[in-house]
């Protein structure tokens, strides 16, 4: 009797079957935990599915007057949606300064920004916040938007992914009579999607995930952001836990439809800045 031959990938199968269980675990029970009373949720006996289903807690999250939801949620989308574009503009900007343009002191400012990683944030955040501050910059969209502008991580890969650009573009737009400008904004720009798609669409989920500078800066109601206002659910006198898992799943929601839609985005782009090597 011939014995089916095993195929080799179905290891491979299960384990991604395995992992992706694994990673949809903590979906699922933020699902599970948003549809229920907060009687079931701290309840000792475990229960699959709530029964019966609360769909109250999404109603009463927006409803809630001390903790302005609908409009945190605003100001993280205006947020994310100046910072990811501007942010991206200007690392491709220095990227391609630091890559092409040979000036004295080139190296001296590419170790400048490199250096700079390994500054803990929190060390810049009082004279950030002195800075921003007496430029009127606290309780404003602004001031949270500012700061994160510039980014040398998008400028140390967009560094990378120029140096590979193929020279021969370059060289054809200056035969042309464009400078260096002008060889960056109709040559080189417009050959940068991959880059500008995987790094804008990281910027949007670091910017909206940002908690402690718009914490810090943000000190009206009106000026919070959607982290913000859901750490409001868990305070040392009381714990909110339907309100706080209903709001987490409406926060993670545009960062999930920005991942599906961008995710072939962010694998290329990384590969092409070299971060790979």
């Amino acid at each position: 009797m011939a014995v089916l031959p095993v195929s080799r990938k179905a290891p491979k199968y299960v384990l991604a079957s395995v992992l992706a269980v694994v990673f949809l675990l903590p979906f699922y029970i933020m699902l599970r935990n948003a549809l229920m009373t907060r009687q079931q949720v701290s309840s000792p006996d475990w229960s699959w599915l709530p029964d019966p289903l609360s769909w109250v807690n999404f109603g009463d999250l927006f409803a809630d007057a001390s903790v302005p939801m609908a409009h945190s949620l605003w100001n993280s989308f205006l947020v994310a949606v100046v910072t990811a574009p501007l942010g991206t503009l200007f690392g491709s900007m220095a990227g391609y300064a630091l890559a092409r343009i040979n000036v004295p002191g080139r190296r001296a400012v590419f170790t400048y920004v490199l250096v700079t990683l390994m500054i803990p944030q929190s060390v810049t955040f009082v004279p950030t916040f002195v800075v921003v501050g007496s430029m009127g910059g606290v309780n404003t969209e602004w001031g949270i938007i500012a700061p994160n502008l510039f980014s040398a991580f998008t400028v140390i890969l967009f560094r990378n992914f120029y140096l590979r650009f193929p020279a021969e573009i370059e060289e054809a737009g200056r035969l042309d009579g464009l400078g260096y400008l002008g060889v960056y904004r109709r040559l080189v720009l417009p050959n940068s999607g991959s880059m500008i798609a995987s790094l804008g669409a990281l910027m949007f989920i670091e910017s909206w995930n940002a908690f402690l500078w718009p914490l810090v800066i943000g000190q009206d109601p009106s000026s919070w952001t959607a982290q913000i206002a859901l750490s409001t659910f868990l305070t040392a006198q009381s714990v909110n836990l339907p309100a706080l898992f209903a709001g987490a799943l409406v926060t993670i929601a545009p960062l999930v439809a920005m991942f599906l839609v961008a995710q072939r985005f962010i694998i290329r782009g990384i590969a092409a800045s070299g971060l790979k090597e």
